[in-house]
């Protein structure tokens, strides 16, 4: 019984300023803007870029009790740009490739519970298999969800020349608005992959802003062509791990490791 107290005493000992700091991130974390990266949401895939409808709506409803407020990329420009007002507690939800069950599971569900979301679409990709349509697309910017680009046809930009970049970032935006989408501002790395050359470009085809795979909290500190996001794929370990992956991009802001500061 004495070790047991003694074990106990010890165990205390440790957890407690372990049990502060995680408070004090979990505090902390919040001055600035949550992003999340999702990809597609339905229940009959299994790899993993596919949350499950129920995991989904799961996360949601956490970020909802958190005290979280959807908004979109242009909101959180607005505000840096004009001192607009945001929520104490934002988050925006972004989905990279532009899948069909954006439209049909998402959509509808981001809808039924007054939030939104920012979907970035590999133009060439639009009609495919399993891809939205470009009457799906306008149908959600004319619901409130935030349209970006996610270039012409996927391709790593870092692997590219700067020709090919440029064709990358120039096409996929005069592609999407020639279909009748209102105009682009926004846009997604593929697999987060940047450079200069990039961002040069998008600032010269009239980007607003990107979103890299980098976790983090963004601030109007931090550039707007690299804003930072916290990667949701499907969880092996259910909503612990969700809560740890947003830890640590909070973890990562407090502490100011790799940061994309201006």
């Amino acid at each position: 019984m004495k070790y047991y107290k003694i074990l106990l005493a010890v165990c205390l000992i440790i957890s407690l300023p372990i049990a502060g700091a995680l408070l004090y991130l979990q505090q902390k974390g919040n001055d600035g803007v949550l992003i999340l990266e999702y990809h597609k949401v339905n229940n009959d895939d299994n790899d993993e870029y596919t949350t499950s409808v129920n995991d989904f709506e799961e996360q949601l409803a956490y970020l909802t009790r958190q005290g979280y407020k959807t908004i979109s990329i242009m909101d959180f420009v607005r505000a840096k740009k004009y001192g607009e007002k945001l929520p104490a507690k934002s988050v925006i939800l972004t989905f990279d490739d532009g899948y069909e069950d954006n439209y049909t599971d998402v959509m509808p569900f981001l809808k039924d519970h007054a939030m939104k979301g920012t979907v970035f679409i590999i133009a060439n990709d639009v009609g495919q298999p399993g891809y939205l349509s470009w009457q799906q697309i306008k149908d959600m910017q004319s619901t409130g969800m935030e349209i970006g680009s996610h270039t012409a046809n996927h391709l790593p930009l870092t692997t590219l020349s700067a020709g090919e970049i440029d064709s990358e970032i120039k096409l996929s935006k005069l592609l999407m608005e020639w279909k009748g989408l209102k105009t682009i501002y926004f846009f997604s790395y593929p697999n987060g992959a940047y450079n200069i050359t990039a961002e040069q470009d998008l600032k010269q085809y009239g980007y607003l802003a990107a979103v890299t795979g980098d976790p983090g909290i963004n601030k109007f500190s931090t550039d707007p062509f690299l804003l930072q996001r916290t990667y949701i794929p499907r969880l092996r370990f259910g909503m612990t791990e969700f809560k740890l992956r947003i830890l640590k991009s909070k973890l990562y802001s407090v502490l100011n490791i790799k940061q994309n500061k201006l």
